[in-house]
């Protein structure tokens, strides 16, 4: 039986491995979590020996396979709390994550069974991110951002980099969401802010907001 903070720590690295390398920096661990690399260290050892992680010490650590399975499980019962949140109990995307994060540490595996049951077997959270199956598997989307579609094409919005609560809010504001599809008008060369337009209106948007959505391109 792991304690919360060790499932934490799994899903952390899983989630470095992702973006970065398969050998995690624990500095790159102490900034996510918010706490000491001495710390993080210490944590390291311990999931080392219960071998949960492969660690050496100046080369970093990667999750062993029953690591690996422990984090995406993790995963999986977060997202499908998020579904569950949005989906059955109206909450805001943007409202979802902090409790999500308090939930996924349930243990019972049957509960998330039927929840995944209850909720029609989704394929993805609110945010867009893909949700893993009872097995383990993860159908990962090719991730093409907003900011490399160019002027005069089509695309849908099929998820976000940024699920900060602030940034959320913004696509809020914009009338912004999951599914829609959007038209570049118009790229300025000075700062690449792009002028976009969904069935409600013209948009002006920032490359910051660009770079942190992602799409897939609507064929003409």
């Amino acid at each position: 039986m792991l304690s919360q903070t060790e499932e934490n720590y799994l899903k952390t690295i899983y989630s470095i491995e992702l973006s970065n390398s398969k050998n995690v920096n624990t500095t790159l661990i102490a900034k996510k979590l918010k706490t000491k690399p001495s710390s993080v260290t210490d944590m390291i050892k311990k999931l080392a020996e219960k071998k949960l992680v492969y660690y050496k010490k100046y080369k970093g650590v990667s999750l062993t396979i029953s690591g690996k399975k422990t984090a995406v499980n993790i995963v999986r019962k977060h997202r499908l709390w998020e579904v569950f949140l949005v989906n059955k109990l109206h909450y805001n995307w943007n409202e979802v994550h902090e409790i999500a994060e308090q939930l996924e540490h349930i243990k019972s595996n049957s509960l998330i069974e039927r929840l995944e049951s209850f909720l029609e077997f989704p394929k993805h959270d609110p945010h867009g991110d893909p949700i893993p199956d009872k097995h383990g598997n993860i159908a990962h989307h090719k991730k093409i951002m907003l900011s490399s579609i160019e002027i005069n094409e089509s695309c849908m919005i099929i998820g976000v980099k940024d699920s900060s609560v602030a940034f959320l809010n913004f696509l809020d504001n914009a009338n912004i969401k999951l599914g829609d599809t959007l038209k570049v008008i118009s790229k300025e060369d000075f700062d690449n802010s792009m002028l976009i337009e969904n069935k409600y209106k013209p948009i002006s948007i920032s490359q910051q907001i660009s770079k942190n959505l992602f799409v897939k391109k609507i064929e003409q």
